[in-house]
C-alpha cells in the first residue's frame, strides 16, 4: 500500500503516514471504503429560520448517503503534475432527478513545498500536508433556501476524540473577513491534524462577496450507530477502533447561499505532525509598522523643528 501510493503520487514524506492515509480515505473516499452509511450529504430547509446560530440550521431533509453514490474512475482524474485527483459522483437512485445536472466532488491535492493556493481561503500548506476540497455543483436544492452540510467521521486515539481548537487572528489578508482557524489535533504532540477556516464559497472563484459562514458541531464518539469496518482501517489499526463524528454546515438563512448559483465549495488541510502556523502577512506587518512608527516619526520631526527654531531664535542679535 505505501509503496504503490508513493510511486504513483510522488508524495514523499506525505505518503507513508498511516494516519494521513487513513484520514484522507475517511474524508476523501466516500465510495465504500468505510461501508454503507458512514458519511452523508446533509440538507436543511432554512426558510423559516431567523436565528443564524440555530442548531440544526433548519428542518432536515432526508440525507444523501454517500455510499449510495456512483463515483468516477479515480485514474481518469489523476494528475501527477499537480499531485491531485478528484472523486466525482451522484446518487445511483435519483427519482426526483435532483442531481440530473449536478455532482458532488472531492478533490485531493498533495504538495511538494510550502506555499498557499491561489483561491481562498488560501490555507498555508507544507510538504507534509494534503488539501481536500469539497464542491457541490449544479444539484437542485429541495427548498428555496436550502443549506447543505457534511457528516464527517474520523478515527480517535484511545477512548477520546481528537481535540478541537479555535485560533483567532487580526490578519484576514488571505481570507477576507475571516479571523478564525479551526483544527483537530490527534494526540498531545500531535501526530496529525485537520485544519480549516470556517468559511465556504457560493461562487467560483471564491471571494468576500460569496463567503458563507460554516458551523461545526462538537466532536462526539460515534456510538449511536455502527460504523462499518474499512479494510484500510483494519490494515493499519486492527478491528477495534474508536470513531468520532461531527457535522459541518455551510451558510446561513440570510445573505448569499447555494441558491445563488447552485455552487458550494469548502476546503480543509490534512497533515502529519504539527500543523502549519500562520504568521502575520506582509500587508498587516506593513500597516502595523506605519501605525506604530508614525507617532514616533511625528515626534522626531516635531522635536527637530523645535530645535531648529530655538537655534535660529538664539542667534538673533539685538540692534540696541
Amino acid at each position: 500500500m505505501r509503496g504503490s501510493v508513493e510511486h504513483s503520487w510522488g508524495w514523499g514524506h506525505c505518503a507513508p503516514s498511516p494516519l494521513l492515509l487513513l484520514t484522507l480515505f475517511l474524508f476523501a473516499a466516500p465510495f465504500g471504503l468505510l461501508g454503507e452509511t458512514t458519511r452523508q450529504l446533509l440538507e436543511f430547509d432554512s426558510t423559516n429560520v431567523s436565528d443564524t446560530a440555530a442548531k440544526p440550521p433548519g428542518t432536515p431533509y432526508p440525507p444523501y448517503s454517500l455510499a449510495d453514490f456512483s463515483w468516477n474512475n479515480i485514474t481518469d482524474s489523476l494528475d501527477p503534475a499537480t499531485l491531485s485527483a478528484t472523486f466525482q459522483g451522484h446518487p445511483m437512485n435519483d427519482p426526483t432527478r435532483t442531481f440530473a445536472n449536478g455532482s458532488l466532488a472531492f478533490r485531493v491535492q498533495a504538495f511538494s513545498r510550502s506555499s498557499r493556493p491561489a483561491q481562498p481561503p488560501r490555507l498555508l500548506h507544507t510538504a507534509d500536508t494534503c488539501q481536500l476540497e469539497v464542491a457541490l455543483v449544479g444539484a437542485s436544492p429541495r427548498g428555496n433556501r436550502s443549506l447543505f452540510g457534511l457528516e464527517v467521521a474520523t478515527l480517535g486515539q484511545g477512548p477520546d476524540c481528537p481535540s478541537v481548537q479555535e485560533q483567532h487572528s487580526i490578519d484576514d489578508e488571505y481570507a477576507p473577513a475571516v479571523f478564525q482557524l479551526d483544527q483537530l489535533l490527534w494526540g498531545s504532540l500531535p501526530s496529525g491534524f485537520a485544519q480549516w477556516r470556517p468559511v465556504a464559497y457560493s461562487q467560483k472563484p471564491g471571494g468576500r462577496e460569496s463567503a458563507l459562514p460554516c458551523q461545526a458541531s462538537p466532536l462526539h464518539p460515534a456510538l449511536a450507530y455502527p460504523l462499518p469496518q474499512s479494510p484500510i482501517v483494519r490494515a493499519f489499526f486492527g478491528s477495534q477502533n474508536n470513531f468520532c463524528a461531527f457535522n459541518v454546515t455551510f451558510g446561513a438563512s440570510t445573505g448569499p447561499g447555494y441558491w445563488d448559483q447552485h455552487y458550494l465549495s469548502w476546503s480543509m488541510l490534512l497533515g502529519v505532525g504539527f500543523p502549519p502556523v500562520d504568521g502575520l502577512s506582509p500587508l498587516v506587518l506593513g500597516i502595523m509598522a506605519v501605525a506604530l512608527g508614525a507617532p514616533g516619526l511625528m515626534l522626531l520631526v516635531g522635536g527637530l523643528v523645535l530645535l531648529l527654531y530655538h537655534k535660529k531664535y538664539s542667534e538673533y542679535q539685538s540692534i540696541n
